[in-house]
């Protein structure tokens, strides 16, 4: 497991070093100190129960998971939020982390609850850590670099957090991982601050008011397949990120979009990427020199384990996102594919908007997807279905919301 005290020590000694060569306020010194006591207070906090994994709701949050026809149920959800772990999430009184994770394989379960563990606390170091020591130098300069500052630290956390987790699962001696793994799709929010992290093809979808009234969705995350893009970008170096950024009054809203080309990664890694004839239209990534009859392939670009494929253009890289929430947002849906599979953006936001309690939101919406599966693949066996609604606002009931009653002026 991986060792977090090694961490803070390391942290201390840095923030030591950077002391003795005067930092810029003695300020900046003490809230280095305060994050470094809270992360050890976190990290301790973070092994005691009380962190809802299943099923739960509240008025923020409600969650939901049905096991599949395939046998044991390899979604894991994991939820911390004010007042189910303790109030101050991340040392900030305004902060929820949660996520959903599918794993798949003869071991799939195990290692999705396995990376379930390991990834909270490990992200909760890792921010802590970057957080304390850019405090003890860095001058805060426009509300653009602010925020561009703020969403850096989470995208390096999660990036050295998936890389540990994924190291540490490699190594971890009671789960073989080598023909199976796991997705994640991860949210925190840190005020009017969402940032996504996305392993693989679960999906994030917002639910945004309209000019009209009306609820529209808007997807956040990319599903994460081996033939992405379907079509050749006008660009074409290896891992494209184009970032756009839709700047309004007084950049109170932003949206940051991450394209990747993931059929060039596989391809210049050796791995080979094609449907097979009994499951056209899904596209796999294959070993070199193995058919589809030789060997497994894996219908995602990105996962934890599955290390018989690391080596030929599967990564556990997040792709990391984020999205100021204005008062037009109301909710974002994370879901596992089983959900997107038969219901769309659209029909899931109508869904959990036209649900009376919210609590209920996120099983209804499994619910229906379920409906949709024995629907529209008869025959085929259920994929496990689960789905977190993360609310940004607080009502009783879903009705009492007025999307657009103080919408943002210059949103169109």
């Amino acid at each position: 497991m991986v060792q977090f005290s090694s961490i803070f020590n390391g942290l201390a000694r840095n923030i030591s070093i950077k002391n003795g060569r005067k930092s810029k306020t003695d300020v900046g010194r003490e809230a280095a100190d305060a994050l470094v006591k809270d992360a050890k207070k976190n990290d301790l906090l973070l092994s005691s129960p009380g962190i809802v994994n299943a099923k739960g709701s509240d008025n923020l949050v409600s969650v939901y998971s049905k096991r599949g026809k395939k046998g044991v149920n390899q979604d894991r959800l994991c939820l911390w939020k004010d007042g189910l772990v303790w109030q101050e999430f991340g040392c900030q009184d305004d902060m929820i982390f949660c996520g959903v994770f599918d794993g798949h394989g003869p071991w799939g379960h195990l290692v999705a609850k396995r990376v379930r563990k390991l990834m909270p606390s490990s992200l909760l170091c890792n921010w802590q850590e970057s957080i304390a020591l850019t405090s003890l130098e860095l001058d805060v300069g426009s509300e653009l670099e602010r925020r561009l500052h703020q969403f850096d630290i989470w995208k390096q956390s999660y990036l050295k957090t998936c890389s540990a987790v994924d190291q540490e699962l490699a190594q971890y001696p009671g789960i073989d991982s080598h023909y199976s793994g796991t997705t994640a799709l991860t949210i925190v929010r840190q005020g009017d601050l969402i940032v996504l992290a996305n392993v693989g093809d679960s999906r994030a979808v917002l639910a945004t008011a309209s000019d009209d009234g009306s609820l529209a969705a808007v997807q956040l995350t990319v599903d994460l397949k081996p033939n992405l893009p379907r079509e050749p970008l006008s660009f074409s170096p290896l891992s494209v990120h184009v970032y756009i950024f839709i700047l309004l009054k007084d950049v109170k809203a932003y949206v940051l979009v991450a394209v990747t080309e993931e059929n060039e990664r596989i391809k210049q890694s050796r791995g080979r990427v094609f449907s097979s004839s009994d499951e056209p239209g899904v596209y796999r990534i294959w070993m070199p020199k193995v058919d589809a009859s030789g060997g497994p392939g894996l219908a995602i670009s990105r996962a934890f384990g599955d290390y018989f494929i690391k080596d030929f253009g599967l990564i556990s890289e997040p792709e990391v996102t984020q999205r100021n929430i204005t008062s037009r947002d109301q909710f974002v849906i994370l879901a596992t594919d089983g959900v997107w599979d038969v219901i769309s953006n659209q029909e899931a936001v109508e869904i959990v908007c036209s649900t009376p309690e919210r609590e209920e939101s996120a099983k209804r919406l499994v619910e229906c997807a379920v409906s949709a599966w024995k629907r529209k693949r008869r025959g085929i066996a259920m994929d496990d279905i689960s789905a977190i609604c993360l609310f940004f606002h607080t009502c009783s009931s879903l009705q009492e919301c007025d999307p657009v009653k103080h919408p943002e002026k210059g949103l169109q």
